[in-house]
């Protein structure tokens, strides 16, 4: 058998254009998930979290991510859904609700903000009202959720599966 190399981390690809993807949280009950989330947009080439409350990156968990990406702190995510309403972004939020898509049938647009829920209480209603679509992950076992980092990164896997190029 023949040998193979390996390189480990090797460069990221380049994108023929710009990510036309915010990322837009819910305030989190804590700075670890948000700086998974963080570091899970910037490897998926989103350049801009938006983020709610308190909200703090910790750079030792997002690492590259938290230099690589803008992260907006806003004091709640109504009014910041509005703006990105009127500038063209679909609003796709990403939680369980009875008219929630499958998230391996959902086709992004390509100028869309993913809206992420607190990890206890999702996406409340008022967050629900601003929205175009839901989407949900299915869940195979207990809990019936996943945690919102790992939600959220697969989510931003698939809006990647879907525009590779960017």
């Amino acid at each position: 058998m023949g040998r193979f190399e390996h390189q480990r981390h090797k460069p990221p690809a380049a994108l023929e254009r710009p990510r036309e993807l915010i990322v837009a949280c819910a305030p989190m009950r804590s700075n670890i998930n948000l700086s998974r989330i963080v570091r899970a947009a910037s490897c998926s080439g989103v350049t801009k979290v938006i983020a709610c409350g308190t909200a703090k990156v910790i750079d030792k968990i997002a690492r590259d991510g938290a230099d690589a990406i803008a992260v907006d702190v806003h004091r709640t995510l109504p009014p910041v859904l509005k703006q990105l309403k009127r500038d063209g972004y679909q609003l796709v939020g990403l939680e369980q609700t009875t008219n929630s898509q499958n998230l391996h049938r959902f086709g992004f647009e390509r100028r869309t903000a993913l809206v992420i829920g607190n990890e206890r209480t999702g996406l409340d209603e008022e967050l629900l009202s601003h929205l175009d679509q839901v989407v949900e992950i299915p869940v195979y076992g207990l809990p019936y959720s996943y945690n919102v980092a790992t939600a959220a990164a697969m989510a931003l896997y698939e809006y990647c599966r879907q525009f590779p190029a960017g």
